[in-house]
């Protein structure tokens, strides 16, 4: 075989298949991985960058660097493990472009790169620790850059209080441990200060650690946080300064404690009105209620009552305004969240089974959530049935006129006066409530009108004639549907629309004659100008009699007389002066 042949059959034959390396994949920035990403993260930042085992705590208390020195460079090190780790993870997380996310490692590269974030991060990371081969490992102020960090603890923050179920409880516990870190920070440099002018000198420094007692390290930590405490909180009962650097140092805490205080007041203030405005959006306000009644003279009894009303919603966190609080998200989103949690309740409605996907959408945010209390009518026979309802909890009875004797329990799940709310032709009951029905307990019942019925229905005509169908069969079972009415109804609207037929013919009939009036008028007229036009031109040519021509000739020399007097009166001009 030649040289060439080999060639050919090594370009001809089929390459070997390429393993495919899997890359990491891509994260959503509003995703849970990464969630839990920045959780897992705030472990470090908080307790090894801004708490207890922080490089300037250890600074400031030798005695915590020296007696665990390898715990501290293990510590030390796994968190800028973790940091290394954070940057990669920023590499692979996406971002919004023009609401879409992007999943391009490229330009999510390009992206990070020019961020602010990617250079914090990266100074955050410098050898800044090399220095210990020349100052020594016990100097843990080296790796203060690592506290560049704290904008992603911010972020972690922030993304928790969206989604955690109790934000004011963490608003609480933030801010405490802002309190906290402040507090521990101080004591830290309350510690240094003493060191510096010497411990015992004074009665404001810390005490010489060579009596009993003080030379521990827990006791040195606590105190100077005790002390930093009793200063940052202006309780008093603080030895008085006797050094210049200790005036410095009392007045720069005096101001920290009065902007800690206002920040104190002005976050607890936001959380109190937050709470309140949460309260007053899902419960009504009773406190108006209760002035009006008072004002009013309201009786006794029926305060009592309104008053249990509230306290039964407050109590048991029932909400009166779904659709004010739900008011604020996309109609296609609110109808999800309205579904999710109410469209169970709707198909059991025997009417509304088998009905569209989208008309139970619509209808599920037509339903009006109410509670009635013990004793409370939900309806009483004759009255106008203008709504139908649903039982989602409690129990309401059927009964008599008298109000005591029960001729059945109504549990949840069930529903009434859904035929009240459909006009179904032979309907004997018509729009009359046919019973009482009482509330035996606290009942929490769904509302729908026939006014939103009907809105909803006037898009699905298919699904009104459905339900129309629905309804006369539940009526014939109650026996409570006149055939015949029907029958004269159902014939009696056959002929309206037969006459309403008629007479739309009619009409068109009339405007078709009408249109062919006016195009004969038209044609008429134009006729009539073509012959007038005519005649006048005939008349021009006709001999004029001898009578009217003296007169005309007449008329023309009269009126060339006054014009070539005119002339020359206009060409003579004004007379000479004499």
């Amino acid at each position: 075989m030649s040289q060439d042949s080999k060639v050919k059959t090594t370009e001809s034959s089929p390459s070997a298949p390429t393993k495919t390396r899997k890359s990491l994949p891509v994260l959503d920035p509003s995703g849970d991985y990464y969630y839990w990403w920045l959780n897992t993260m705030v472990f470090p930042r908080v307790l090894l960058n801004q708490s207890l085992l922080s490089p300037p705590h250890r600074a400031c208390f030798p005695d915590l660097q020296h007696s665990y020195l390898v715990a501290w460079l293990v510590l030390d090190y796994t968190s800028d493990l973790l940091y290394l780790l954070d940057i990669v993870v920023h590499f692979h997380t996406g971002f919004l472009d023009q609401g879409i996310l992007v999943e391009d490692k490229g330009r999510i590269s390009s992206h990070y790169v020019c961020t602010w974030s990617f250079f914090l991060d990266l100074v955050s990371l410098m050898p800044t620790d090399v220095a210990y081969v020349w100052l020594g490992p016990h100097t843990p102020m080296l790796r203060l850059n690592r506290f560049l960090r704290v904008p992603r603890l911010f972020e972690a923050f922030d993304r928790t209080e969206t989604r955690t179920a109790y934000p004011n409880i963490f608003r609480i516990t933030k801010l405490m441990l802002y309190i906290f870190v402040v507090i521990h920070w101080n004591s830290c440099l309350y510690f240094a200060l003493s060191r510096y002018l010497g411990f015992g000198r004074d009665a404001w420094v810390y005490p010489d650690p060579t009596q009993p007692g003080f030379e521990r390290l827990r006791r040195q930590y606590l105190y100077s946080f005790y002390f930093s405490t009793l200063i940052l909180t202006t309780v008093g009962d603080i030895p008085l300064p006797a050094r210049e650097e200790e005036y410095l140092f009392m007045v720069g805490d005096f101001l920290l404690a009065v902007m800690g205080f206002a920040t104190i007041m002005g976050s607890m203030s936001s959380v109190i009105y937050n709470m309140n405005t949460a309260d007053a959006a899902f419960y009504p306000d009773h406190a108006l209620v209760k002035k009006y009644m008072k004002q009013q003279n309201v009786n006794c009894q029926l305060e009592r009552r309104v008053i249990d009303w509230y306290q039964h919603l407050q109590i048991n966190k029932e909400m009166a305004n779904e659709v004010a609080i739900l008011q604020h998200l996309p109609e296609r989103l609110r109808a999800e969240v309205a579904v999710s949690v109410h469209l169970s309740t709707l198909s059991r409605v025997q009417i509304f089974q088998n009905c569209e996907a989208s008309l139970l959408e619509e209808l599920v945010l037509k339903l009006q959530p109410q509670t009635y209390s013990p004793g409370e009518y939900v309806c009483r026979k004759g009255d106008v049935g203008r709504e139908m309802y649903i039982i989602r909890e409690g129990q309401l009875a059927v009964v008599a006129d008298d109000g005591v004797t029960q001729y059945a329990v109504l549990g949840a799940g069930l529903y009434f006066g859904e035929i009240s709310i459909i006009n179904i032709k032979g309907n004997m009951s018509g729009n009359r409530r046919t019973a009482n029905i009482k509330s035996l307990g606290y009942s929490d019942l769904f509302c729908l009108s026939k006014e939103d019925l009907r809105e909803v229905l006037s898009e699905y005509p298919q699904a009104q004639v459905v339900m129309e169908e629905k309804g006369r069969e539940i009526l014939l079972k109650m026996n409570k549907l006149d055939v015949n009415a029907e029958a004269a109804e159902i014939a009696l609207q056959e002929a309206t629309e037969s006459r309403l037929r008629g007479l739309d013919q009619q009409l068109d009939d009339l405007q078709t004659k009408f249109a062919r009036l006016l195009a004969e008028l038209e044609s008429s007229a134009l006729k009539i100008a073509y012959r007038i036009e005519r005649l006048e031109w005939q008349t021009r040519e006709w001999p004029m009699p001898e009578d009217l021509a003296e007169a005309d000739d007449e008329g023309e020399s009269g009126e060339g007389t006054s014009q070539g007097g005119e002339g020359r009166t206009g060409q003579e001009g004004p007379p000479d002066p004499e």
